[in-house]
């Protein structure tokens, strides 16, 4: 490997240390429903975030609790020599995907039947430091 394309590839290590992420695949809520929760949090400081989370009443805030403590989790695992109230960790980013639906089938008058279509959602959760450290 030459030094150029070693040097590059320190710099890509060092830029992913910064930032932890977590998913959440198959989570049986509606997006529509879930990217309501995930907007009050994109962009916010890790520990409002919870706040908001937990004090939130709608049944998709515990499952997004939980992603964001996993999240800082994996944060944690890879900064195991950094402190977490001095990076001052964020959600970056936060997006909801559908995922398979679940078709069901209702009965209808005059002997028809609609068709129930029960959604779920993927959850990708990103972490990004607000303290970079950088090293020239």
């Amino acid at each position: 490997m030459g030094v150029r394309k070693k040097l590059r590839a320190q710099q890509i290590k060092e830029e992913k240390k910064q930032v932890a992420f977590a998913k959440l695949t198959g989570c049986p809520t509606s997006p529509r429903k879930m990217r309501l929760v995930a907007d009050l949090v994109r962009g916010v400081e890790v520990e409002k975030a919870l706040q908001i989370l937990k004090f939130n009443v709608k049944e998709a805030s515990i499952n997004l609790e939980k992603l964001l403590l996993s999240a800082i989790a994996n944060w944690q695992a890879k900064n195991e020599d950094s402190n977490i109230e001095d990076a001052d960790l964020y959600v970056k980013e936060i997006f909801v995907d559908s995922a398979s639906m679940l078709k069901r089938l209702r009965p209808a008058p005059q002997g028809r039947a609609h068709r129930i279509r029960k959604r779920s959602n993927h959850v990708t959760l990103i972490l990004g430091s607000k303290n970079v450290s950088n090293q020239s």
